[in-house]
């Protein structure tokens, strides 16, 4: 059994732990932006040239810059020569044409109906006869089309 003092020294404890914590929390608030996020006075322009080399003498903006240029240098080749051989036969496929406004860029792509019989049933509050009969509907709800060259035929 907790007597009368043990209760109040058990309030005053948690009071004392309660207001310990709600001045932590408000100590958390207290700080300026200025102290976390601080900035001098460049901008996310200069930041941006300093570390990829476009205005800086030396440093880790230069290694930077020729880090770049080496990786685009890479993704570039020259053509080949089948290559350019090629070239003409892909751009003919788009390339706008009489014969190709015939046999049309973009095909349709299949869209098969599907075929239902409702069969004969009672339909409503009042139980009233309805004879049985098909209908068709697609099995897509919208029409596709493929993409030049894509294969339309079946596997």
């Amino acid at each position: 059994m907790i007597t009368a003092q043990e209760k109040t020294m058990l309030s005053n404890l948690t009071k004392g732990l309660a207001s310990a914590l709600l001045l932590a929390l408000l100590g958390g608030c207290a700080t300026s932006k200025e102290d976390l996020l601080t900035h001098g006075d460049r901008s996310m322009m200069d930041i941006w040239q300093q570390e990829t080399g476009d205005g800086a003498v030396g440093g880790a903006g230069q290694v930077a810059h020729r880090l770049l240029l080496d990786a685009r240098q890479s993704l570039r080749r020259p053509l080949t020569d089948a290559d350019v051989q090629a070239a003409p036969a892909e751009q003919m496929r788009y390339t706008r044409t009489a014969r190709n406004e015939v046999y049309r860029q973009f095909q349709r792509l299949p869209n098969p109906d599907l075929v239902m019989y409702v069969f004969p049933h009672l339909a409503g509050t009042d139980p009233v006869p309805v004879p049985g009969y098909s209908t068709v509907f697609p099995l897509y709800q919208r029409i596709q089309y493929a993409m030049p060259g894509e294969r339309v035929e079946d596997y």
